[in-house]
């Protein structure tokens, strides 16, 4: 992975939509089935929209039924970190772009095998790069 990224609160405004920042940078959540990744079937990478770190692969997503896109891994363990996430007075696991702290989602511990884990992820906190043709 490359070197993290740090930007003032005004360098990331600059360069994010209003719906990017508000769910990376202030850890918004997009509605449910309006994103634009929540029924991607394409095979691809899924990286972070913020800063392009590669995160996710299509070969790990799947039908969550929840309305956002869903992993059951990402591509390597130090492309995301962790933390905990006490808002709405319950305990979550907060994911975030281990590159530029972006909010990317949360993960749960209800997802299929082989790990069991369910990455839930808001469209906006992600791009997508189809395989290369060559």
């Amino acid at each position: 992975m490359a070197d993290k990224i740090e930007k003032s609160e005004a360098e990331w405004r600059e360069s994010m939509t209003s719906d990017q920042f508000e769910v990376c940078r202030n850890k918004g959540t997009e509605r449910a089935f309006t994103g634009k990744y929540w029924d991607c079937k394409d095979p691809g990478t899924y990286t972070c929209s913020a800063c392009g770190n590669e995160l996710f692969s299509s070969d790990a997503k799947f039908d969550s039924g929840t309305g956002w896109p869903s992993f059951f891994e990402p591509l390597a363990e130090d492309r995301v970190r962790t933390e905990s996430d006490r808002d709405l007075g319950m305990l979550r696991t907060e994911v975030l772009c281990a590159r530029c702290d972006s909010h990317l989602g949360h993960v749960f511990p209800d997802g299929p095998a082989p790990t069991g884990e369910r990455y839930c992820m808001n469209s906006v906190s992600l791009d997508f790069e189809k395989p290369s043709d060559d």
